[in-house]
């Protein structure tokens, strides 16, 4: 097994990394910027190293810094996380040109699901669904009008790299494709390095549903269930996670699982990654995007399958077969994941920061809370809003849902805004509770924007 892992990312995932390498008996080393010298990673990891200023560009996205650090500190093995460099074929390269294993598949898997429009291309070749949409990033309005004209509206323009919900915009019409087309590639330039985009059909209240997969070195491919994305914001941003998804049958579970099989395997994808599907009315499911890292909601299907997908992540990487088939995975129960970030939902998600005056936290059967607040520790304004990760497991979803609600009740964080007020409106919601939720759930059914 590896002999040291440094995880080149922040806060929760830090943590939640630290914990399963710890379990399988490997030191860690936390990088942290200026910023985060406080934070808990760096207070559990064996060793830490500071690698630059609080902007993220300075020091989580400098590759050189943390390729120094890992030669440093000795470590054959990098892990890392999610968001920043994740999903950065340079940066798997880089670990690749120093003889340093990235946790995650390699850099020309990950350069061909970033750029989302060569994405689609690839998935349809293997007998998946995608969205209509066009073949490659447009070149231009009259190219875009012309596309558009083909697809009918309405439709979405999308950055053909990224993701995060950046560089989309919704055109109900000409005028607005005119209008948000060099928004939408102004946005995608500053975000990803680059502005390419490229049009898709805009689905009416579809489910935004995702199928973890794991694969490994030796043609071994498993999917473990799926999980409901639906309720987010109009940004695209991921406010509550579930599975299994409410809204699909037996038979549809089947086929969606068997559709994200073929598409990491047409890609030659190993270890942990999710195929994301948009589910219609009328249940056709269409293939969106592919995220070639661990996900932030994996935890909820942690929960139901009793499988840690890091740990699975780790032993893939380091080369052991996966040890189990399609046969193997079985999923229990319903879970549910609340994102506690530093936002206030009742002013359009603004982001808030400050010192966590007190703290206490959900407990009890069922109940895991993923972190790395303390009581005193100051939230930085230069990141992620996320906070915590609020993770029920009840035999039932209403069970999971009366759980997730009394956990709520119980979570107390004084010294910041937060989505805590927000998911307990979600749990009292009527629809919700059905398990009728789309990804305009917001707007038409809370009223939120």
């Amino acid at each position: 097994m590896f002999k040291k892992i440094l995880i080149a990312n922040r806060g929760e995932i830090a943590v939640r990394v630290i914990r399963s390498c710890r379990e399988l008996n490997i030191p860690t080393v936390a990088v942290y910027s200026e910023a985060d010298r406080d934070c808990l990673h760096v207070q559990v990891a064996d060793e830490s190293v500071c690698i630059g200023p609080p902007p993220n560009r300075d020091s989580y996205l400098n590759i050189p810094n943390i390729m120094q650090a890992a030669i440093n500190t000795g470590v054959d093995a990098i892990h890392p996380g999610y968001g920043n460099l994740s999903e950065v074929a340079a940066f798997a390269e880089n670990c690749d040109a120093c003889g340093i294993k990235f946790i995650g598949p390699g850099a020309d898997t990950i350069r061909k699901m970033q750029d989302k429009a060569a994405a689609r291309t690839i998935v349809r070749a293997s007998g998946v669904p995608v969205i209509p949409g066009s073949d490659a990033p447009v070149q231009g309005e009259q190219e875009a009008l012309r596309t558009a004209s083909r697809l009918g509206y309405p439709l979405l323009i999308k950055a053909a790299m990224g993701g995060g919900g950046r560089g989309i915009r919704i055109c109900q019409n000409e005028d607005d494709l005119a209008r948000n087309l060099r928004v939408a590639q102004a946005e995608a330039q500053a975000a990803f390095g680059r502005g390419d985009v490229y049009l898709e059909k805009y689905l009416e209240e579809p489910r935004h549903v995702e199928f973890q997969i794991l694969a490994d070195e030796h043609g071994n491919t498993v999917q473990l269930g799926e999980r409901e994305c639906s309720i987010q914001t109009s940004k695209h941003q991921k406010l509550l996670e579930e599975s299994p998804c409410p809204g699909l049958g037996r038979r549809l579970r089947h086929h969606m699982g068997e559709a994200a099989v073929r598409a990491v395997r047409a890609v030659g994808y190993k270890n942990a990654g999710t195929v994301e599907f948009m589910l219609d009315g009328s249940g056709r499911f269409h293939f969106l995007e592919m995220n070639t890292r661990i996900q932030v909601e994996h935890p909820v299907t942690e929960m139901v399958t009793g499988r840690d997908l890091v740990r699975e992540q780790i032993r893939i990487a380091y080369g052991h077969k996966l040890g189990l088939s399609q046969r193997d995975i079985s999923t229990t129960g319903h879970a549910i994941e609340c994102r506690i970030t530093a936002e206030d939902h009742e002013n359009h998600f603004l982001a808030s920061s400050g010192t966590v005056r007190s703290l206490r936290l959900p407990g009890g059967t069922g109940v895991r809370v993923d972190t790395h607040l303390y009581p005193g520790y100051t939230v930085p304004p230069f990141y992620d809003a996320l906070l915590a990760k609020l993770i029920v497991w009840a035999p039932t979803r209403p069970e999971a849902i009366a759980r997730a609600r009394r956990s709520l009740q119980e979570f107390h964080l004084e010294g910041l805004k937060t989505t805590i007020p927000f998911h307990l409106a979600v749990m009292s919601n009527a629809y919700f509770r059905r398990g009728e939720v789309a990804t305009n759930f917001l707007l038409r059914r809370m009223g939120l924007t």
